[in-house]
């Protein structure tokens, strides 16, 4: 339950603090006097939108925070499952700065609003005025219809599962959008592969095809140069290898007499050595090179088919030639593997489908059962709130396809006098009838969904006299099982009250603020007997409100 808000720098409220109890707390107050202001400071809590316009002082921050006793509500597995720290007394808070800068933090870890909203959800339901609306919400209509069909497993159960079938939804349809597309590419990709693959492209050859062209194109050239060096080295009588021979032998049989001359000759003996390898090489290369027509011709080819295809794919090497094949090769895989996983995700989808529709016909079956006990105990409390002619009828309607909420749309019709026809709520339901007829709803949810904390903001909106007594008595009801806050301006609901809080303004230092303080038995005598009285309150307004308390 709610145990206490403090508001600092919030609309008209400079800084305030409200402790509140367990049962069915009172708030009234003035019109003007920050009633809403307090809604909207809770709102916040709850994770609603935040606006510097709501700063009282636009130089400084304002803070919102919350206490709340949350030992009976079973919420460790949410805390855990969200890297909450575990409170029994939660603190949640909210920070705006001057720039309008937002901050959630739940006992002091900062959380998303998404993360604040959903926590809201299990501690605080707030009922302002223009919510009567959502009477007419299909959404709405069928959350009461599911509290009464009391199948939450299966709700969570399908929810889930659902979720993952719209997931698996769009990745079937991304999967399909590019299965598409790469089958437009595809041959394409496989022309491109085929062309590159029956080139039979090697590291490093071309350069080895251009280096073996240059040398048959200048075969002559070379094989007559290289057989003039042979022939220098070993042709005629007067070659060089032969003098060097002739040097070598004197140098040899001098080699005795000093050991410079002897390392010399072995010197004059290795060059001579490499000398006769050189000749060697020179011939064997010379023997070697032939020109050949034929094989210049296919070199050309296959070096003009390499030139062409760097050119086509805008590269200047064959291992960027290689690289852009290896790329298609992985394209053509891809291709054949997204059919695979197309496929996989179809069973996938199909089999989760299944699952489904057996959880929505099941969900379509406890509706079905729960229509007449909603439209019984609804007509009850419209019966006690001076509504005796007054009857709900919920229509079930099917869907073709599965939605979030299964096969069903809910529709309420309704019908205020005896003999009229059942049409929907916002055609034939006056403000006053909406207001009992969603106090009726939410009094209803309450026993079934246990609910920490409502609360309501004049709720009882275009009611009054005894109808208004029985409004008190059925929150008066609810808040045995829960706690009760309601705004209000009737005394007949303001005497029901284990507690009660009046808000009022007051002006210091040239600016008007709004307060609240709980009021004692004396002062909220004299509270009740004002709300009762056209002006100042009259003994007979006093002896009035002592009796409405009293019962």
């Amino acid at each position: 339950m709610l145990k206490q808000i403090s508001i600092q720098n919030y609309a008209l409220i400079d800084k305030l603090e409200v402790a509140f109890t367990d049962g069915l707390t009172i708030i009234t107050g003035e019109t003007g006097a920050g009633k809403s202001i307090l809604l909207g400071a809770l709102g916040l809590i709850a994770g609603s939108r935040s606006d510097t316009q709501a700063l009282q002082d636009k130089t400084k921050k304002c803070v919102v925070e919350a206490l709340f006793n949350i030992k009976d509500y079973a919420l460790k597995d949410f805390f855990t499952a969200n890297e909450l720290d575990y409170e029994q007394t939660t603190s949640i808070r909210r920070e705006i700065n001057p720039e309008g800068k937002s901050r959630a933090f739940v006992n002091d870890t900062p959380v998303t609003l998404n993360l604040l909203k959903e926590l809201a959800e299990y501690l605080i339901d707030i009922h302002s005025q223009h919510q009567t609306s959502a009477l007419n919400g299909s959404a709405f209509q069928l959350s009461v219809l599911d509290a009464f069909a009391n199948h939450t497993a299966i709700l969570e159960e399908y929810s889930l599962g659902f979720k993952k079938y719209k997931v698996l939804e769009k990745q079937l349809k991304e999967l399909s959008e590019k299965e598409s597309q790469a089958k437009k590419d595809l041959d394409y990709f496989q022309f491109q592969f085929n062309e590159l693959e029956d080139a039979n492209l090697q590291p490093d050859q071309q350069l080895a095809i251009e280096q073996e062209l240059e040398t048959l194109n200048n075969a002559e050239d070379i094989k007559s140069n290289l057989s003039k060096a042979a022939f220098g080295l070993t042709g005629g009588e007067q070659n060089l290898l032969t003098s060097l021979n002739e040097i070598k032998i004197i140098l040899s049989s001098m080699a005795k007499f000093k050991r410079e001359i002897s390392d010399l000759s072995t010197r004059l003996s290795s060059s001579f050595i490499e000398l006769k390898d050189i000749t060697n090489e020179l011939e064997s290369i010379e023997q070697d090179i032939v020109y050949d027509q034929k094989r210049i011709e296919e070199l050309g080819h296959r070096l003009d088919a390499i030139y062409r295809l760097q050119q086509k794919h805008q590269v200047k090497t064959i291992d960027e030639l290689i690289a852009i094949k290896n790329d298609l090769s992985d394209k053509l895989l891809d291709f054949s593997s997204l059919e695979t996983e197309i496929e996989k995700v179809k069973l996938e989808l199909n089999a989760l489908q299944h699952s489904l529709v057996l959880f929505a016909k099941k969900m379509t079956a406890n509706r079905k059962k729960a229509i007449p006990k909603i439209e019984k105990e609804i007509a009850a409390l419209l019966s006690s709130l001076s509504m005796p002619n007054a009857q709900i009828k919920v229509e079930q309607l099917e869907a073709e396809q599965l939605t979030v909420n299964g096969f069903d749309k809910v529709v309420f019709l309704f019908s205020a006098n005896k003999g009229s026809e059942f049409k929907e709520l916002n055609k034939v339901a006056s403000g006053g009838e909406l207001s009992r007829l969603m106090l009726s709803i939410k009094s209803m949810i309450a026993k079934l969904t246990a609910l920490p904390t409502i609360i309501f903001d004049e709720i009882d909106t275009g009611v009054s006299g005894d109808v208004a007594d029985k409004v008190g008595s059925i929150m008066n009801q609810m808040a045995e099982n829960m706690q009760v806050i309601t705004i209000t301006h009737l005394p007949q609901i303001a005497s029901k009250g284990k507690s009660h809080l009046f808000v009022y303004k007051e002006d210091k230092e040239n600016k008007t603020y709004s307060n609240i303080k709980k009021l004692s038995s004396e002062e909220r005598i004299r509270e009740i007997a004002k709300m009762l009285s056209a002006g100042t309150p009259t003994l007979a307004a006093i002896s009035n409100a002592k009796e409405l308390l009293k019962s």
